[in-house]
């Protein structure tokens, strides 16, 4: 299993399945299995609780993916 990290600004915020939507500086953690499947989970920067991400099932076809599909989700999240 492998995971990436990242801290961004979130201005228009980002839409959580627990708690509707966030703001600020956010964490995006996504976590990838040798089989592809995807975790996406999301906090505030330096807190404890985090946050997933709406929907569910997010499999990579090649789990060698992982880091180019983790920085296309931090930068589209990110963009104002």
């Amino acid at each position: 299993m492998t995971q990436q990290s990242s801290v961004f600004t979130a201005s228009h915020g980002v839409m959580t399945a627990e708690v509707g939507v966030i703001s600020g500086e956010l964490e995006l953690r996504t976590q990838c299995d040798d089989d592809g499947a995807l975790t996406l989970a999301i906090t505030y920067s330096g807190a404890d609780e985090w946050y997933t991400l709406p929907g569910e099932g997010y499999r990579l076809h090649d789990p060698r993916d992982h880091e180019v599909v983790h920085r296309i989700l931090a930068t589209v999240l990110a963009r104002p």
